[in-house]
């Protein structure tokens, strides 16, 4: 513990620390913790999952006292990211006690008004928080610390305007904390106008590159599904998380999972929050094994034991494959990223693969079966833009495995090594449709 102790944690979080059985403080908590508990603006460049929590958490529970009304504003882009930090401080702050509570939308808000009188610390989305302040309901002039995490997602999500907003409600003089994956322009620029001399620091990711094997399939467009069950039923290690770019695949994909023997469920911003602490609840006790999932959903959760993150849908830029990609090979252990191509994700895999940085091998296709859908599912209209952006087809389109001809079958790659459907990476010029025909109903 006597690494924890030089950094300036106090007796009781240590005390915590012992609890839990940590070994030794991350790289960002060696880095961050002395100027935080020092009182110091701290800007960390930081990935999710690499223990910033303690790194403000720390801070926030050596300057605040119980019952001295709100102290500390930690502003968070996700719910669930609100409900784990709210978590993890309670179990930092046992033998120091303080009130802590989040809000955020989604559920009832008079719990929340009830609670807010009496709260030492509050975790909550930038939404909520202004609703608070619009009633009157929360008081930010005493707040000493203000956390602003995962800024970037905040920024992506449309969240710069509210945070703005929420800041000019603190009193100039506080402690700053900015914590973020990625530093954009509009971040430094927002700390430059905000903060008062920070220092600024970067944690490598807590990804182990050399453990994290990546992997794309490129599949004819009727098979995709097909594979994604295939190799779930035949790669399974440990937790897994299936990534899909809209709500109504999370959806489709989950659904057909189950269909398929593969216990899984969906989580996504269109569930209520408590459909979505169930979910979550379920993956972190591995009841369920596969957690298919939006960006948004996702982003922030710290869920340890992910073996293999899949790709069903494929990010539009390298940023987010990143961050997807880092759920797994975290502290040492062995992980696996997969992405599975039909046609439609080639230009979004190009985009990927422009990353210099990333080492995606093309993987020869096993040999597997068809498997049998359902679509039961509400229908996105013919010609409709999804929430992707992309133009869509409805899922009513297509039939059987493309050419008319339904019911199973086997598929493997040609004698030559490469993928039927002729995905070229890095700017190649393969064809806009396999020659297995129009996108069928299991491309989804």
């Amino acid at each position: 513990m006597e690494q924890f102790r030089k950094l300036g944690i106090i007796e009781p979080v240590i005390k915590t620390i012992e609890e839990q059985r940590f070994t030794a403080p991350t790289e960002i908590q060696v880095k961050a913790i002395p100027y935080v508990t020092a009182g110091r603006d701290v800007i960390a460049q930081s990935a999710t999952g690499s223990g910033k929590t303690l790194a403000f958490g720390a801070g926030i529970i050596k300057e605040c006292e119980k019952g001295k009304g709100l102290q500390a504003l930690i502003v968070t882009p996700t719910r669930e990211l609100a409900e784990q930090i709210t978590r993890a401080m309670a179990v930092f702050s046992r033998y120091k006690p303080l009130r802590i509570i989040s809000v955020y939308g989604g559920v009832s808000i008079n719990p929340q008004i009830e609670g807010l009188p009496t709260a030492d610390v509050v975790v909550g989305t930038p939404g909520r928080i202004l609703d608070h302040v619009g009633r009157g309901t929360i008081n930010l002039r005493d707040i000493k610390i203000l956390v602003l995490d995962e800024a970037d997602r905040m920024l992506d999500m449309g969240f710069i305007d509210d945070v703005q907003k929420i800041i000019a409600e603190c009193p100039r003089k506080r402690q700053t904390l900015l914590f973020s994956a990625t530093m954009y322009e509009e971040i430094v620029h927002l700390a430059k106008r905000y903060m008062n001399s920070p220092v600024n620091l970067v944690a490598e990711s807590y990804v182990d590159a050399s453990k994290l094997k990546q992997v794309y399939y490129d599949v004819p467009d009727n098979m995709k599904f097909s594979l994604l069950v295939h190799l779930l039923k035949n790669e399974r290690a440990g937790l897994v998380m299936v990534f899909c770019n809209t709500r109504i695949n999370t959806d489709f994909v989950a659904k057909n999972l189950r269909k398929n023997g593969v216990e899984s469920m969906a989580i996504h911003g269109g569930f209520s929050q408590a459909k979505r602490n169930r979910a979550m609840d379920s993956f972190n006790s591995e009841k369920v094994y596969v957690l298919v999932c939006t960006d948004v959903a996702a982003r922030g959760l710290d869920i340890k034991g992910v073996s293999h993150v899949y790709n069903y849908d494929i990010p539009k830029n390298s940023k987010d494959y990143i961050h997807r990609v880092g759920r797994t090979a975290r502290a040492g252990h062995e992980g696996k990223a997969v992405s599975i191509l039909a046609s439609r994700d080639h230009d979004n895999f190009r985009a990927v693969q422009s990353d210099s940085s990333l080492q995606i091998e093309c993987e020869p296709l096993p040999t597997f079966e068809r498997v049998q859908l359902n679509f039961g599912l509400r229908r996105e209209p013919r010609g409709s833009r999804g929430r992707d952006g992309r133009q869509g087809r409805g899922y009513g389109q297509g039939r059987g495995d493309g050419q008319g001809r339904p019911g199973p079958r086997r598929f493997q790659q040609d004698s030559h090594g490469q993928s039927r459907s002729g995905f070229r990476p890095r700017g190649g010029q393969g064809p806009n449709r396999s020659h297995y025909g129009q996108r069928s109903r299991d491309d989804r």
